[in-house]
């Protein structure tokens, strides 16, 4: 490894630490709230590029309380059909708000999210390589599993306008573990 590389993995592990230290320490400091969600997740059929069926992948999401009922959302995903290189891939990032309410463990809330999308493959008759703009609208219900363990059902509205063709299912499908911290 570089020494350069070295020098700035060291210092950045410092500065989080130190960071960490002062937070952790420090007597009125409060823990954030949120949640971190690992799951399956399914696309509709055409909704990053054209003649392909639902693409299947996975979705990890992390959520930090800022108000009451209102969080900040990161959400990344990454959909294929398959191991040959020449079959699309596509990645999305995505951040913005959400709205939850819950009662007895169950939370249900929705979400507005905006970023971005990169689809690729490895070449064949048709190569892609695109990145572009790309948002996400939907509504998601967590159902305790366990102490601070949940289950999460998620369906959005997911689109890449620029990249999008018209007529396409643009629909998100995830369900997983959400564990609520």
């Amino acid at each position: 490894m570089p020494i350069p590389l070295r020098h700035f993995l060291f210092r950045t592990f410092v500065l989080v630490s130190a960071l960490l230290f002062c937070v952790m320490s420090t007597a009125h400091a409060q823990l954030p709230k949120g949640d971190l969600f690992f799951g399956y997740s399914r696309t509709g059929s055409d909704v990053f590029y054209p003649n392909t069926g639902g693409l299947n992948g996975w979705e990890a999401s992390g959520s930090l309380k800022v108000a009451p009922f209102i969080s900040a959302d990161a959400d990344v995903a990454h959909y294929g059909l398959g191991t040959n290189s020449t079959v699309p891939r596509t990645t999305t990032f995505l951040f913005g708000p959400r709205v939850t309410v819950g009662a007895l463990g169950v939370k249900i809330f929705g979400h507005g999210l905006i970023g971005g999308e990169h689809s690729a493959n490895g070449g064949g008759v048709t190569a892609i390589s695109s990145n572009s703009f790309a948002y996400a609208l939907g509504a998601g219900l967590d159902i305790p599993v366990a102490p601070f363990f949940g289950w999460r059902f998620l369906v959005d509205r997911i689109d890449a306008p620029s990249a999008s063709p018209p007529g396409g299912t643009d629909i998100r499908f995830s369900t997983g573990l959400v564990f609520h911290f």
